[in-house]
């Protein structure tokens, strides 16, 4: 048994955030079914071909769903829609601004024909406001959101490199759902939830607003190292491999000073006895510290560390990653087939005691068509008639 075994989604979604979200719910069991477009589909199915053919994103993003190919501006596409919906419990659409109203898939419209139906519109800026209708892509949301302001070197701001404002989104919007889904088993009936990728990555801004209320000066730029915590970043070893490590309290810069710097002394230096002076000083600071790991190598750093008991980690490539030992201990990967063959790919964090997830195929354009429409009432003639018509 899963969570989410007998739950029936239908979305109308493209790119990152909704697909990450029904993605989460087809994990756990929800039958999802994605309409997209016929002859072309989600658009992120042609980001590239890194995975045997086939986009990365698509790929990550998409597992467990069933494709149906339909024109959602064809004249018989209300009808499908219409008998999709009729059991359907959860509509997740992120198209263009006002695209779903036009399209009679606003919530106003829909809770009276499916007052149980939960509907979550996922948008770049919200269902009003001045920026509704604004185009919303991740790295302007990161923009927007101040994200790009604090993250890079001094001159030189960085975006993430994930897709960090879509994933924002879809995570709320997936456990915002999850939240109706309970909510719907307490009053019987359905919601609407409105979900907007500028809000949701202000959200995960917080602590650098907090950081810079009342007019203060926001955390400076400061690359891979901790902007107002210090040491706490990458720091290179006599080999020129990297350890990052991060202090977090008085107690554990001690012990750095004295087990692993070798330098007691530095306890007491008035230039680093408390967080804040060392922030101020770190210029100095980091010169210190990387003289002394000029004497070592990266694997006798990381020893005196553990020893320490200060927090640390190797700056792992993705090749790394693939290959990472505590995954394999943990036994972490599987295999999901696609239409190029089969690719690994990684269990979803965090689920309940014995509940295995979906790890189902990613679905080829328009695969599962014929099927769906069959279920809600076309027969062969009527299929072939809508391909016929560009329709499907």
């Amino acid at each position: 048994m899963r969570p989410l075994d007998g739950i029936k989604v239908i979305t109308l979604e493209h790119a990152i955030a909704a697909p990450f979200c029904t993605r989460q719910l087809a994990d756990l069991g929800a039958r999802v079914i994605k309409i997209e477009r016929p002859g072309s589909g989600d658009f992120a199915r042609a980001y590239d071909e890194r995975v045997h053919g086939l986009s990365s994103h698509f790929v990550w993003v998409n597992r467990s769903k069933e494709s149906l190919s339909l024109d959602v501006k064809a004249p018989e596409a209300a009808a499908i829609l219409n008998a999709l919906l009729a059991d359907a419990d959860v509509l997740v659409q992120n198209l263009a601004p006002g695209s779903a109203d036009r399209l009679g898939l606003g919530y106003d419209t829909l809770r009276e024909k499916y007052p149980r139906l939960i509907v979550c519109d996922i948008s770049g800026y919200g269902a009003d406001g001045p920026h509704r209708d604004r185009k919303a892509y991740d790295l302007l949301i990161q923009s927007e959101s101040g994200f790009l302001s604090i993250t890079g070197s001094p001159g030189e701001p960085a975006k993430a490199g994930c897709s960090i404002a879509d994933i924002a989104a879809g995570m709320y919007a997936y456990t915002s759902i999850l939240s109706a889904l309970l909510m719907r088993g307490r009053t019987g009936v359905g919601s609407h939830i409105d979900v907007s990728m500028l809000e949701s990555m202000i959200e995960w801004m917080s602590y650098p607003l907090y950081y810079a209320i009342d007019g203060q000066s926001p955390p400076a730029l400061s690359g891979a190292s901790h902007a107002t915590i210090y040491p706490y970043g990458p720091f290179p070893a006599g080999d020129g491999k990297m350890v990052m490590l991060g202090l977090q309290n008085e107690r554990e810069w001690k012990l750095f000073c004295e087990r692993v710097m070798v330098q007691p002394a530095l306890v007491i230096d008035a230039r680093f006895d408390s967080n804040t002076n060392r922030v101020a000083a770190r210029d100095a600071l980091r010169e210190l510290i990387v003289a002394a790991f000029a004497k070592l190598d990266a694997a006798q750093v990381m020893a005196r560390l553990d020893a320490a008991g200060i927090a640390n980690a190797q700056m792992n490539s993705l090749a790394d990653v693939w290959a990472h030992p505590q995954l394999v201990a943990r036994d972490r990967w599987r295999t999901v087939k696609t239409a190029a063959g089969t690719v690994p790919a990684l269990l979803p964090p965090g689920l309940p005691d014995g509940v295995r997830p979906r790890m189902d195929p990613v679905p080829a354009l328009g695969e599962h068509t014929d099927t769906i429409l069959s279920e809600i009432g076309y027969d062969a003639a009527q299929i072939a008639a809508l391909r016929a018509a560009n329709s499907i």
